[in-house]
């Protein structure tokens, strides 16, 4: 028996960098033409017009820059 699942859209890690500068990447884009690429926020923001042009499906995790630190010290 064989079962098919649909596919997950993994959460992006500190591992995954930007095709463009090497930074943490926050944004996938999974292009019409196949394949894939990961960009940093600067990056996502400064291409993200032809990206919406070219992409298939956006994963974006940019909230996470948002996230206040806690201190646990405070």
């Amino acid at each position: 028996m064989t079962t098919a699942t649909a596919p997950t859209q993994a959460v992006l890690t500190a591992g995954d960098r930007c095709d463009r500068c090497g930074a943490q990447a926050y944004l996938r884009v999974e292009l019409q033409s196949g394949g894939e690429l990961l960009f940093c926020a600067h990056h996502a923001r400064e291409h993200g017009e032809k990206l919406r042009e070219v992409a298939a499906a956006v994963h974006d995790e940019t909230h996470k820059l948002g996230t206040p630190v806690v201190n646990p010290e405070a």
